[in-house]
């Protein structure tokens, strides 16, 4: 029919690194009747495809233009510095930032952590990205700081991570454009921050097939509707 409306879906973009997994598994299970799309969209370009609606909403590391966008904090990453498994560092759990002054820190254009100093040795010239860094690590060029998730999206077998003490770290937020939360924008929101679907902002959920409803009244069938153990009431005489 020429008059039929299309069905309705949501786009999600997201950032490398970021796992909206169970989110879109929880989006599974209580909206089947609505499409979710992912969609990969770079870290300088999450905001910019927001605003111009490629994606109702994006899963991206803050900072954002709080102007033009509401976004709600979800998890900060831990920060790792990646290695070679040989490396010294290796010996140790955990590093602090001072640990690393006998190195070189690669500093790739990408990096997405905010440096008052960035600790160690500067390279000669910085990476363009995170993946390239990842590969001057690997050949003994130097040591990168990242958070975990991009740690272990690059994985390699020749590589491996330890713990950063007190260094900056990246934190992930839900992001969508300011004024426009739809009901499915709600919906997500929800997901995200960990409400059931029993929640008053959540979808009333449709009782199983076969089960009856329950009356406004809060009585269940036509039962006298007293409360379990409590006491009859003796009828009054009238005087």
């Amino acid at each position: 029919m020429s008059g039929a409306q299309e069905s309705p879906s949501f786009r999600l973009g997201y950032v490398p690194g970021v796992t909206p997994t169970k989110w879109v598994r929880t989006w599974t299970e209580r909206l089947p009747d609505v499409p979710l799309e992912l969609v990969t969209v770079e870290p300088a370009d999450a905001q910019r495809a927001i605003r111009d609606g490629e994606v109702d909403a994006a899963l991206l590391r803050l900072p954002v233009d709080r102007a033009a966008l509401s976004a709600i904090p979800l998890y900060t990453e831990t920060t790792v510095v990646v290695v070679p498994k040989d490396h010294d560092v290796t010996a140790v759990e955990e590093v602090a930032p001072a640990d690393l002054d006998g190195y070189v820190v690669l500093h790739p254009l990408d990096d997405i952590l905010e440096w008052e100093t960035l600790p160690g040795r500067p390279a000669i010239e910085r990476p363009a990205t995170t993946a390239d860094a990842i590969e001057l690590v690997a050949a003994g060029i130097g040591v990168l700081l990242v958070p975990q998730s991009l740690a272990r999206l690059h994985h390699r077998r020749d590589l491996t991570y330890r713990p950063v003490a007190d260094a900056p770290q990246s934190t992930v937020a839900l992001s969508w454009l300011e004024g426009r939360t739809t009901d499915l924008m709600e919906e997500f929101i929800g997901i995200a921050r960990g409400r059931t679907v029993n929640s008053s902002r959540g979808r009333t959920p449709t009782p199983p097939a076969g089960q009856p409803k329950q009356p406004a009244s809060g009585r269940a069938g036509s039962g006298s509707g007293r409360r379990q153990g409590s006491k009859p009431t003796k009828p009054r005489r009238r005087k």
